[in-house]
């Protein structure tokens, strides 16, 4: 499947190229698009992290200089076949729990949070959508930065979940928070505790996608529901503000799960680790080319 590829846009003024992710600015309709590739694996490296938030950056100061073209959608996609992001940087949180560092997993967990609450707020910026478009699949953190957006958008096939109890931990960077805003906090906790990966199909079904898109066809899905929201942006725009005013999403919540998500990943034993060394091999052998790979790693 062809994607779309970096230009040069006000996105980028006078900046390298991100290396984890690819950007590209229509401005005819103001639409932002970013895709990851995470190396070595396609999940949420340090260095993509940092990336996602200076794009962020960016997009804001569009809206800040008169003599920029302001973003008024933004994306957040993948250019890994069959993969949106396999979450979070195992191997990483393998590393600071050896070292019994916590204040290094807590550094890389908070950078995981401003991400998600950049696209959860779109950046903060008045009249901005933020979109999530998952073709392949989206396991752990990948799925909670997708739930994080405003409108979710996935192709049929496509496979979501939140593996993490099957090494005996939870997903805490906005799982709890934003998956419950969508099908409610009880619900929410059974899909954790389940464990279990999940169609797109059946996520529409349940009110998780917003969006469902034939394969190979997100990227038009995006385009056909930017255009249903324009019909009625005033009245959407205001829902939207209303909804955060009915179910908000707190900032500061979202710090004190992923604390208690730091302390609960410092108690992981030495089985738990191994089952989690287990799908980083397997993450690393495939490189994520086969979005099977993390699912047939645990078991699921």
């Amino acid at each position: 499947m062809a994607h779309l590829q970096v230009v040069e846009s006000p996105l980028q003024p006078q900046r390298p190229a991100y290396t984890q992710l690819t950007t590209h600015f229509d401005a005819p309709s103001q639409i932002a698009w970013g895709y990851m590739h995470a190396s070595p694996r396609p999940c949420f490296t340090p260095t993509l992290l940092g990336e996602l938030l200076a794009w962020g950056q960016d997009m804001t100061a569009s809206h800040a200089d008169p003599a920029r073209a302001a973003v008024k959608y933004f994306v957040l996609a993948s250019s890994v076949p069959d993969t949106f992001s396999l979450g979070g940087d195992l191997d990483l949180f393998m590393r600071h729990i050896a070292a019994r560092d916590r204040e290094a997993l807590l550094r890389y967990a908070m950078a995981c949070i401003d991400c998600s609450y950049a696209v959860h707020t779109a950046l903060g910026l008045a009249g901005v959508t933020s979109i999530a478009l998952v073709q392949g699949q989206a396991l752990g953190g990948g799925f909670e930065s997708a739930l994080a957006a405003n409108v979710l958008v996935a192709e049929r096939g496509a496979r979501m979940g939140l593996p993490e109890i099957l090494f005996n931990l939870f997903p805490g960077m906005g799982a709890m928070t934003f998956l419950g805003r969508r099908v409610g906090h009880h619900m929410a906790e059974r899909i954790i505790r389940s464990g279990k990966l999940y169609l797109a199909e059946e996520l529409h079904d349940m009110g998780v996608v917003d969006v469902l898109a034939e394969p190979g066809e997100g990227e038009a899905a995006v385009h056909d529901a930017i255009r249903r929201e324009e019909k009625s942006r005033n009245g959407i725009l205001a829902l939207r503000a209303a909804r955060e005013i009915s179910q908000p999403v707190s900032y500061v919540e979202l710090v004190h799960i992923t604390e208690i998500w730091v302390d609960a990943a410092l108690r992981l034993e030495a089985r738990d680790l191994r089952m989690m060394e287990r799908l980083v091999s397997r993450q690393t052998s495939r490189a994520g080319v086969d979005g099977r790979a993390a699912s047939e790693a645990l078991g699921v």
